[in-house]
């Protein structure tokens, strides 16, 4: 593999949500791509600082590679560099929303991906079984089952990270829930979030749903029943190679259906206070974030990069002319997401 490759060359697992959401936009935006599959060190690739998946191998000024995490600044990169089928919205207005609801994917639902893989014992099971076979390829019954109880020993006691305990599984539970439902009937007149075409808040969704949806026996048991819609329209995210976007696809965001709003109300409802209450800890140099979630007790561990998103957010909203934030400020009225910017 050199710079000079057409393709670009990424590694990640079928387990992983940022994976799936990554492979996800490179099919819809038809940009050649090579996966390698697994985490393995890869002779001739440079390894990245944190070792997250997916890792993606960019060239640099000088014709070497560099390993890139993070999704979102590197969708970001892709629409600079390669401007056709794009995932953000002209509008700067739906750019915003667009923005809040791929955070609210990558960020908040991710919690509920954690959660059920982590917590219940048939998804411990399921995950312990077929993760590795993955990042590790062939092995022997006796190799897996040992590799598999590696890793579930070594991911449970990161549900604190993600702020999975005793204080907050119910209101994880009854967010997924809400969410479902919302999703369910914004599905039943909409294809996508912002309209007829993907944005890149599809996306986050999306990479959390491959495994709350349709991995993950628990919430993937529940999701069926539920939201038959939204498990149907994660399979078919999946390659969306073949859809041939419009300008005019996207929402007006001065016009947006109830149902986008009601998505965008559970958003204000449970992460957005989340955020808050994260930089203020991160600030304080808190050892705990403490706050009231849904009416709830959360309580989990300050999350630096979570500072990140809505400092992120913030600069996006300041970029915003007088008319375009006036237009933002009205259309995230009553949802809760206003407090973002107060």
């Amino acid at each position: 593999m050199t710079a000079t490759d057409n393709r670009l060359a990424l590694s990640g697992v079928p387990g992983s949500p940022y994976t799936r959401k990554m492979l996800a936009v490179l099919r819809y935006r038809h940009i050649p791509y090579r996966l390698i599959m697994g985490s393995r060190d890869m002779p001739g690739l440079p390894q990245p600082k944190v070792g997250l998946l997916p890792t993606f191998y960019f060239p640099d000024g000088a014709g070497s590679l560099q390993a890139v995490t993070d999704s979102t600044p590197i969708i970001r990169r892709l629409e600079r560099e390669h401007p056709e089928r794009s995932v953000r919205p002209a509008n700067p207005v739906l750019a915003l929303i667009d923005a809040i609801l791929e955070d609210y994917g990558d960020e908040w639902l991710t919690k509920a991906m954690f959660h059920y893989r982590w917590h219940y014992a048939d998804d411990i099971a399921r995950s312990a079984a077929v993760l590795p076979n993955w990042a590790r390829g062939r092995m022997s019954d006796e190799a897996l089952k040992a590799a598999g109880t590696v890793f579930a020993e070594r991911q449970i006691p990161r549900l604190r990270y993600v702020g999975s305990n005793e204080t907050t599984w119910d209101v994880i539970e009854a967010s997924y829930m809400r969410f479902l439902d919302a999703m369910e009937a914004h599905l039943r007149d909409h294809a996508f979030l912002l309209g007829a075409r993907p944005g890149a808040g599809d996306f986050g969704v999306f990479g959390q749903l491959t495994q709350l949806a349709l991995f993950d026996p628990t919430p993937m048991a529940i999701t069926a029943v539920r939201a038959p819609r939204v498990m149907a329209w994660t399979a078919a995210l999946e390659d969306l190679t073949g859809l041939e976007p419009r300008d005019s696809d996207w929402f007006d965001p001065a016009a947006l259906p109830a149902t986008l709003t009601a998505i965008l109300k559970e958003v204000g409802r449970v992460y957005v206070p989340l955020l808050l209450a994260n930089a203020k800890a991160v600030r304080a140099g808190a050892e705990q974030v403490e706050t009231v979630i849904d009416g709830k007790a959360w309580v989990q561990q300050p999350f630096p990069y979570q500072a990140k998103c809505l400092m992120w957010l913030r600069e996006e909203y300041a970029t915003l002319d007088t008319g375009a934030r006036a237009e933002a400020d009205a259309a995230l009225a009553g949802t809760g997401c206003e407090a973002l910017f107060a």
